[in-house]
C-alpha cells in the first residue's frame, strides 16, 4: 500500500493511493480552512465505516448471510483540547430476512477482523456497536 500528499495551499492536501484513486482533505471555515474536502482525521472516521461494511459484506457472503441492505453510521468524539479521536460508536443498520443471530454473529466476525476496527482498538479508542435489523 501507499499513499501521497500533495499539499495545495493552505490546509489542502490531495491524497493518492498508488492505484488512481484520489481524495482532497482539507479543514473547515472555522479551523481556517476552505471545506474542499473532509480533514485528515474524519477520512479515518470515514475509513473505519467502509472497512465494517466491506469486511461485512465478505464475512454474510462467506457465512451465507442474504441482506439486501446495509448502513454504517459511525460517530467519533474528540474531546475539546484531545489530541485525538477518544471513542467510536457505531450503528449497523441491516435489510434482511436472515435470522438475526446469524447477522449478530457475522457483525462480531466482522468487528474482529476490520483492519481499521484492529488499529483503532490498538490506539487505545474505545468503540461501542448497535446492531437494527429491518426485515420485509
Amino acid at each position: 500500500m501507499r499513499a501521497t500528499a500533495t499539499w495545495r495551499g493552505r490546509f489542502r492536501s490531495d491524497l493518492t493511493d498508488g492505484r488512481g484513486h484520489a481524495v482532497g482533505v482539507d479543514w473547515p471555515p472555522e479551523d481556517g480552512g476552505e471545506d474542499t474536502g473532509p480533514g485528515a482525521l474524519e477520512l479515518c472516521v470515514m475509513s473505519l465505516a467502509g472497512c465494517v461494511s466491506t469486511i461485512f459484506s465478505a464475512v454474510a457472503t462467506k457465512r451465507k448471510v442474504p441482506y439486501e441492505g446495509l448502513e454504517v453510521d459511525v460517530r467519533a468524539e474528540r474531546p475539546r483540547g484531545a489530541p485525538t479521536i477518544a471513542t467510536v460508536h457505531g450503528r449497523v443498520t441491516i435489510r434482511s430476512a436472515a435470522p438475526r443471530k446469524a447477522i449478530e454473529t457475522a457483525l462480531r466476525i466482522t468487528l474482529e477482523q476490520c483492519p481499521v476496527g484492529v488499529l483503532f482498538d490498538r490506539a487505545g479508542v474505545a468503540s461501542t456497536w448497535d446492531l437494527d435489523v429491518v426485515t420485509g
